[in-house]
């Protein structure tokens, strides 16, 4: 069991460690603060692109037959997820900056990685979750900073200019590297190491910025070790009711086995990749850095508990259930 935990702490949870320590130590400053920040906006454009590449539409077309499951896993992850983000953020103990960050945390869409390759090792409908992640990432480039903006804009924390420059800057290369799929779709999808360095280094990038220009701002003078450890109890909560809600949903429905393991890691499931430049578009330099701590914990705990969940699931499956 202690090594099937230790094994979801990956090179990249490393190198995201690494990158706070040492924006954390040596941060950003001046014109060199600026030339990261052009850099990781580059980043964020090529991410977006080549996302919008890799997409398939017969993936589209073939998961608009699951309907029924992809509604509910979206009503979860931009309905249930929100509501609670909301009642977290006005609990009084909380700093407004972390409160910011709880609930921008509900406001993101799936991921997609982590949510397809714990529904293969639960031996649940991997199809299904492929097209219910990639509607959720898809529909999360407008939806979460829709969310933002009327749940987030009454208490300064963004602006309706900021919603525009994130349509620009994630949403239209997105859809510029879709419409272009079918001229390089496939060298893109044979390009997996390519893709992952643009990937984890935008996201490096972005989170070295952010940490840089939070830290300059004061972030560990005014963030004590009782708000990490009140940022990360709250973060197993929500976590906790979200599996159990999603649990409970797949059993009134009577989904089938393998349909109801999709709703609970594709609904369980809040992205790292999408949050990170989302938040650095959306909020000002000197903030991000503390609304992205929520997140990137959230991302590691739910990595832990979702592993421990589906090899449960999988030594639990019947035999005669075929793989996925």
């Amino acid at each position: 069991m202690l090594a099937r935990i230790l094994s979801v702490f990956e090179p990249f949870i490393l190198m995201l460690l690494g990158t706070v320590a040492l924006a954390s130590l040596l941060p950003a400053r001046g014109g060199f603060a600026d030339a990261v920040a052009i850099i990781a906006d580059a980043g964020i454009v090529a991410l977006f692109f080549l996302h919008g590449a890799r997409l398939s539409r017969d993936a589209i077309v073939s998961g608009l037959r699951a309907w029924r499951l992809h509604l509910v896993v979206l009503a979860v992850t931009f309905g249930l997820f929100p509501l609670l983000g909301l009642a977290l953020s006005q609990w009084s103990i909380l700093s407004p900056p972390i409160a910011m960050g709880l609930l921008f945390l509900t406001l993101l869409p799936s991921t997609v990685q982590s949510s397809i390759a714990f529904t293969a090792i639960a031996r649940g409908n991997v199809a299904a979750a492929v097209c219910s992640a990639s509607f959720s990432n898809l529909l999360g480039i407008v939806v979460t900073p829709a969310l933002v903006a009327l749940l987030m804009h009454a208490t300064g924390g963004v602006s309706l200019d900021s919603v525009w420059t994130i349509v620009g800057q994630l949403l239209l290369p997105f859809v510029a590297g879709h419409l272009l799929r079918p001229w390089i779709g496939a060298f893109v999808t044979r390009q997996k190491r390519l893709l992952t360095v643009v990937d984890r280094g935008s996201i490096l990038l972005v989170v070295y910025s952010a940490f840089g220009a939070a830290v300059v701002g004061g972030l560990w003078q005014t963030l004590s070790p009782f708000d990490l450890a009140t940022i990360a109890l709250l973060c197993c909560a929500l976590l906790a009711v979200i599996l159990g809600a999603t649990v409970m949903l797949g059993r009134a429905m009577a989904l089938p086995r393998a349909d109801a393991i999709v709703l609970l890691f594709c609904g369980s499931k809040k992205s790292l990749a999408s949050g990170v430049p989302m938040a650095g578009v959306l909020f000002p330099a000197a903030q991000v850095g503390a609304i992205l701590l929520p997140v990137m914990l959230f991302h590691q705990i739910q990595l832990i508990a979702c592993a421990v969940i589906a090899r449960r699931y999988a030594d639990a499956a019947p035999v005669t259930d075929p793989p996925s």
